[in-house]
């Protein structure tokens, strides 16, 4: 995307690449040769204008004063007066003046005479001039001499010279060697923010290649039998620094972040937005703000899209839109990308669309990702799938996982498998959770454990429910209630209520109640049954009712059975029922009992017929009793029939 600016922008641009060729010239100007007239021009330059300067220079000049000459030359170079500077640089240099010579060379290399320049540069820097030794480095570099290049600016650097540290540093990392990073250190302690920036990056990547932190997915959990496809929102990153493991050199971490803030301190917005970066992943959002601001009124995209995530966060929507304006203008495709998730949000499908399709023009797949789920949401299915395969064919293996979902869906289980494979083994947590599901279909249960197990490892719920219950089956009660924690932990209520039935079944029995001792406190397994419960298990739901009746808290027990009653547990509406007829509300547990009875549940329909018989209702009661033989089980249906007989006596007696 391409963004017009007016005209007063472009002038300005133009001036701005002006400015920056008189400054990359002023790096490598020479001062004047001899320390005294430094020393005479710094002390003045309170006192005198640069016209008054240059007046005492020029008069000194024509009375033949070597350092006066060589000042001129390199004032009026600076000024970009090529012609007025040579014949002075030139007058000093035949009298020896070594800044005369490097200064001369610049201004040679300026016009176009490079290997005349370059001889004027040796010149100087036989003559000890680092700036001479640094540009003639740098020349013979341009030229593809890198020994000559390199012997030059070592000169240059073991004199002190920033800029030569810098530019050794930069040809022996090229060439991968150690010492590198020792130049660029030397360069960054004499202010090169460049040189500082590039440090900090050096010391950064050594933390990152010992660190190990944990596996985050972002993919969505979904229940066992139900395929989990990708992150339901779209794919975007916020810019953070990596997780540092334990053993990772901490020192180098924090040596790391002070060589950025001393770059950024000088206004290197790609070392401000680093820092940002480091700070937000501390928790320091605040300085990480100021810092991405700093960055970002720069012109770096990144920081701008970052400094959209932080006042999201915040709550601050539409500043972060604007923010993700100015970096997705500026080619950022994450921020783009952020701008499609903010429209679709807001119903917008088209302007997300076109956001979504920015992001994948600035090269960033998870566009290509994002427009699949946003033709997905609208079934749109045969432009998802094509969505989805270009970001997959791309490596995104999200958008894997969502292809072969769909294939799945679309009864293609055998062109679904490789997309699946393809995505679990790029790492996708949900594609070997998938692959899972889909070998336990086919009833291959051990290659479906394999995955269930590679899953639930990258820390997927339902994965490692899935692992506990296999356990579960095959007797191996220690594997499965680690595995049932880390499902009840990460939110499973299924998990919940499987780990409590483990502990529940450890419960020593309980003795008689001693009248007038203490209330038990509630057990781990009734911490889990509640947990359960609470997500809304049915199961769970009864058990902490039948708890809490064990203790006498009637009230409570009837909460729980009511609350599974009503969600459609029969057992819940049984229980209830029978709560109920202790308390004397026999009409309402018959309500609950035909609900249960009805459900399929043998003993309400006993229960049923027996309230039937005693209110003289025989023909109901056996109807009830029937019931209650076809549900069982068989010591209810004995009963039932026994009742049965004994009613049909009655009615033809």
């Amino acid at each position: 995307m391409v963004f017009m600016g007016d005209r007063a922008t472009l002038l300005e641009t133009g001036r701005f690449v002006q400015r920056h060729a008189r400054n990359a010239a002023d790096e490598i100007i020479e001062a004047v040769g001899a320390a005294r007239a430094v020393a005479d021009t710094t002390a003045e330059a309170d006192a005198d204008t640069e016209t008054e300067t240059e007046a005492r220079h020029r008069r000194a000049a024509e009375q033949g004063d070597v350092a006066s000459m060589s000042a001129l030359g390199a004032l009026l170079l600076r000024r970009g007066d090529l012609d007025g500077a040579e014949p002075y640089l030139r007058g000093a240099t035949a009298e020896g003046d070594r800044a005369a010579a490097n200064n001369l060379g610049v201004l040679l290399h300026q016009r176009g005479y490079a290997d005349e320049a370059a001889g004027w540069w040796r010149v100087a820097a036989v003559a000890g001039s680092a700036p001479a030794a640094h540009a003639l480095g740098r020349h013979h570099r341009e030229r593809g001499d890198e020994p000559a290049a390199e012997y030059w600016l070592r000169q240059a650097a073991e004199q002190g010279h920033a800029l030569g540290a810098y530019a050794l540093a930069d040809l022996l990392e090229h060439r991968s060697d150690v010492g590198a990073e020792r130049w660029l250190r030397a360069a960054a302690e004499q202010g090169h923010r460049e040189a500082a920036f590039r440090l900090a990056l050096s010391l950064e990547r050594r933390v990152a290649e010992t660190t190990r932190g944990p596996h985050e997915t972002g993919a969505r959990l979904r229940a066992p039998g139900v395929l989990a496809a990708a992150h339901s929102g779209v794919a975007v990153a916020s810019p953070v620094a990596p997780d540092r493991a334990v053993g990772a050199p901490v020192g180098d971490a924090t040596e790391a972040e002070q060589w950025f803030r001393q770059a950024a301190a000088r206004g290197h917005r790609r070392a401000a937005f680093h820092l940002g970066a480091i700070l937000e992943h501390r928790g320091d959002l605040k300085e990480a703000g100021r810092w991405y601001l700093s960055s970002a009124k720069e012109g770096e995209a990144k920081a701008a899209c970052a400094l959209g995530f932080l006042l999201r966060d915040a709550g601050d929507q539409e500043s972060a839109a604007v923010w993700w304006l100015r970096a997705a203008q500026d080619g950022d495709g994450n921020a783009a990308n952020a701008l499609g998730a903010l429209h679709a949000a807001r119903g917008e499908q088209q302007t997300a669309e076109r956001w979504y399709r920015a992001a994948m023009d600035a090269g960033d797949i998870n566009g290509a990702y994002n427009l699949g789920l946003l033709c997905a949401a609208q079934d749109r299915i045969p432009q998802a799938e094509q969505w989805y395969r270009r970001a997959a064919y791309a490596g995104h293996r999200e958008a894997a996982n969502a292809l072969a979902v769909l294939l799945l869906q679309a009864g293609d289980a055998n062109g679904a498998e490789p997309w699946f494979s393809k995505a679990a083994e790029a790492g996708s947590v949900d594609a070997a959770f998938n692959l899972g599901i889909l070998h336990a279909g086919r009833g291959d249960d051990r290659t479906a454990l394999v995955w269930y197990e590679r899953a639930a490892a990258a820390g997927h719920t339902e994965a490692a429910l899935q692992v506990g219950i296999a356990a579960l089956r095959d007797g191996d009660e220690q594997t499965a209630e680690r595995h049932l924690r880390c499902a009840a932990g990460g939110g499973s209520a299924e998990a919940a209520f499987r780990l409590a039935s483990v502990l529940d079944a450890r419960r020593p029995e309980p003795g008689p109640a001693v009248l007038g001792a203490p209330r038990e406190e509630k057990s781990e397994c009734e911490e889990w049954y509640e947990r359960a419960a609470q997500q809304g298990h049915r199961r769970a739901q009864v058990r902490v009712g039948m708890l809490a009746a064990g203790r006498g808290d009637l009230a409570e027990a009837d909460r729980w059975y009511r609350e599974a009653a009503e969600a459609g547990s029969r057992n819940g509406a049984f229980n209830l029922g029978l709560l109920l007829a202790r308390e004397g509300s026999e009409r309402e547990a018959a309500l609950w009992w035909t609900r249960a009875a009805r459900a399929g549940h043998g003993r309400a329909a006993l229960r049923l017929a027996l309230l039937a018989a005693r209110r003289g209702e025989l023909a109901e009661g056996r109807r009830w009793c029937d019931r209650a033989v076809e549900l069982g089980p068989a010591e209810v249906a004995e009963r039932a029939a026994r009742l049965s007989e004994a009613l049909h006596q009655e009615l033809t007696a």
